[in-house]
């Protein structure tokens, strides 16, 4: 049925060019209507438009002979080529998987780049193509401000509101500029994403920083088929959403019209470069060919609308206004695109046989770079002496005694304050209150409120204004407020933060320290939502490096590597702070004071993966982290009375485990016992006992773990989570089986 269709609709051109009479000449600057483009303008929009329509036909030819890779095509849409046209190349752009137009208007507008070979060699999976290098067909190119974006089904959206707000807020850190002063963002996405709670959170963030008088330079575009693959969209759906909305400007025109559609993108365009406040441009479309190759559209849709959609044809509509209105003959336009198809047919054959990726290699080789001893370097580099001084007073932290946890985070994030000015500090209440724990209290006031800020209450939209922050080249340092709040939002960390890199081949990065404060032993305070002790979907994140410290030096050390990986490898960090550790001063008794440590302004540098040894003893290993290593502590003291030596291995990292120390250790004692107060399926434990197993280690392993259950309010938690009576439990029942 498509091929069907390709021939109707190319036929359905052709048939309209013959009966066409060219217009009198006009010349190449002269507007081919009122609002509408100059001739000039017309050309360069017909040539990227009938090159993202061939590029769709070759994608699909490629992949009934088995050569191609992807097939969802941009036919129908080609009018966002106007809306490249009315931007410069050095606005940013996130593009939806449909905006060919507008990839191809923009290369046209960069010496050098072919947009269409960028396309072909994304469609066949070749290791030469620019940006995903294979691994994914995206649209994107650093030469044209273009960040790639996979499956954007509106994830982008928080990323396009961050990037905007970077902008703006660079200027005030007198961070370098990155790009014109005047550069806007821009973000198109299809009208059934508007339906996201993602696109929703993204709408909201944006009219809620316009709201509050914050400059932001970002223009949605909605491009509106009307069909989310098969599902219609309710007619007038996306006006209603989008129109009214306090501080977004709201711009409509027919996308399948190249004047309207002009008219549109440029009042849009001007609103947002000279206003600085957002808007949203709804071009309404058509989608030619079905949703992808494999699509049946008859399936779904009769054939009465499929026709009715056909006679809209943006390449029509622009073929008519550049022979009626620009007086090129009718002949020259056909010739035209029967030229560009049979120089598009031609890259495509040459494309497929570009070389693929070979190897695991090269696939994973840009996912997560480590650079260890550039990254201790930079963690050991410490802040100018007169600066920290200015920004502490006279009472810096090393002055004040021991610190908890807490203090420990604290006085941290002011010493990288002082350290990076390119630092962000922001996330619900870290401000003005400073967290609900204190653990930023003082640093508004001592780092300026420019760079320790509230945000809205919205984790997508937190997490998207760090991706947006460290993609302009920021050090973002966001704090999501409880773990349970993170799962809001986690698809911000898996899909946009830890791709970007692999899908731009370290081109793009977005490199930040996400800190949450997470686990449980509240002593049942607030229940699961403030108790969660579910990581899994976290260590499922390739590259993603997770920190889980349980003292105050080490969280120190821990924050400052997160920070230096950051800045030397644009490393997506989460660091997982044990709430119920935060204020806690003593280990064994009642003001023995040994969980605090002084604070040092550069502390001893602790590389991702290393774990932490506590005592020396033979008979058992108990692995642990976290709110476990206090417990397993007290609980090895208790087993040395009766005779038993264990050691305590703090794991430290969750990602990537530290396998070496881990299986070290283990050979040295013979038993193991992991304590893992995370659950029992789907936990930290099972991936101990993997590596473990994986490693060759033929002892004695045993794991005790908090249950398959959520965490009850109250004293009830407690039939829940890891406690230290099952970990001396289990630890005698491994010595006692083994022998």
């Amino acid at each position: 049925m498509t091929d069907e269709r390709v021939a109707a609709v190319e036929r359905q051109l052709f048939d309209a060019l013959a009966h066409l009479e060219a217009g009198p000449p006009v010349a190449e600057g002269a507007p081919l209507a009122e609002g509408g483009p100059t001739l000039a303008e017309t050309r360069a929009i017909f040539e990227a438009q009938a090159e993202s329509r061939h590029l769709d036909v070759a994608g699909r030819r490629l992949r009934a002979r088995e050569r191609g890779f992807y097939t969802i095509g941009s036919a129908g849409h080609e009018g966002n080529a106007v809306v490249a046209a009315a931007l410069r190349p050095t606005d940013p752009a996130l593009l939806h998987y449909r905006s060919g137009g507008f990839y191809l208007a923009r290369a046209a507008q960069v010496d050098g780049v072919d947009g269409a070979m960028d396309v072909l060699l994304g469609m066949v999976a070749s290791r030469e193509e620019p940006i995903a290098g294979g691994r994914h067909k995206v649209f994107g190119r650093r030469e044209l401000c273009i960040s790639p974006q996979t499956s954007t089904i509106a994830s982008h959206l928080p990323r396009a509101v961050g990037l905007a707000f970077a902008h703006e807020h660079a200027a005030k850190l007198d961070v370098a500029p990155d790009g014109p002063r005047d550069a806007i963002v821009v973000c198109s996405f299809g009208d059934a994403s508007l339906n996201h709670s993602t696109a929703q959170g993204a709408l909201n963030a944006a009219a809620h920083t316009a709201h509050r008088g914050l400059r932001l330079p970002l223009l949605f575009v909605c491009e509106d088929n009307g069909l989310g693959i098969s599902v219609p969209s309710p007619p007038g759906w996306v006006r209603a959403c989008a129109e009214g909305r306090p501080g977004l400007r709201y711009v409509a025109g027919d996308g399948c019209d190249p004047v309207d559609a002009h008219r549109a993108a440029t009042e849009a365009v001007r609103h947002v470069r000279e206003r600085r406040r957002p808007a949203l441009l709804h071009l309404s479309t058509v989608r030619l060919f079905g949703h992808a190759g494999s699509d049946v559209e008859l399936a779904y849709r009769s054939m009465t609308k499929i026709r009715a959609d056909e006679a809209r044809d943006p390449l029509l509509a622009t073929a008519r206004l550049l022979v009626v209105h620009g007086g090129v003959p009718p002949a020259e336009v056909r010739a035209r695109y029967e030229s560009i198809g049979a120089t598009i047919a031609a890259k495509a054959e040459r494309a497929a046989r570009r070389p693929p990726l070979s190897s695991l290699a090269d696939v994973a080789g840009p996912l997560a770079p480590r650079s260890p001893d550039a990254v201790a370097t930079e963690a050991r580099r410490a802040a100018p002496y007169e600066a920290r001084r200015a920004f502490w007073g006279e009472r810096r932290p090393e002055t004040e005694g021991p610190a908890t946890l807490a203090e420990a985070l604290r006085a941290t994030l002011g010493e990288l304050l002082v350290k990076y000015p390119q630092l962000l500090v922001f996330g619900e209440d870290v401000g003005e209150k400073g967290g609900v724990y204190g653990v930023t209290r003082g640093l508004a006031r001592r780092a300026s409120p420019a760079r320790v800020f509230d945000t809205l209450l919205d984790e997508q939209a937190i997490l998207g204004l760090a991706l947006g922050c460290g993609q302009r080249g920021l050090l973002p340092v966001p704090e999501i407020q409880y773990l349970a709040y993170l799962h809001n939002a986690e698809d911000q960390l898996r899909g946009e933060a830890a791709t970007l890199p692999f899908f731009s081949q370290g081109a793009y990065r977005n490199p930040m320290v996400v800190r949450v404060a997470s686990f449980a032993y509240q002593k049942g305070f607030g229940g699961h939502f403030h108790n969660d002790n579910a990581v899994g979907v976290l260590r499922d994140v390739p590259g993603l490096v997770i920190a889980a410290p349980s003292r105050a030096d080490d969280a120190a050390a821990m924050l400052h590597t997160c920070a230096a990986a950051a800045v030397v490898d644009g490393t997506v960090s989460v660091f997982l702070e044990p709430i119920a550790l935060y204020h806690t001063r003593d280990l064994h008794e009642p003001g023995d004071g040994r969980w605090t440590v002084p604070h040092r302004p550069v502390p001893e540098h602790v590389p991702i993966g290393e774990a932490r040894v506590h005592g020396d003893g033979a008979d058992l290993l108990i692995v642990t982290f976290a709110n476990g290593v206090p417990m397993s502590l007290r609980v090895a003291r208790t087993l040395a009375e009766d005779g038993i030596e264990a050691r305590v291995l703090d794991l430290r990292w969750l990602a990537p485990l530290p396998e070496r120390a881990l299986l070290a250790h283990a050979r040295t004692c013979g038993r193991v016992l992991v304590a893992d107060e995370t659950r029992r399926s789907g936990g930290v434990s099972e991936a101990v006992v993997a590596a473990l197993v994986d490693g060759g280690f033929d002892g004695s392993i045993r794991r005790v773990t908090s249950a398959d259950c959520f965490v009850p309010l109250g004293p009830a938690a407690h039939h829940v989570l890891l406690s230290e009576g099952a970990i001396e439990a289990e630890a005698r029942a491994s010595i006692a089986v083994s022998g």
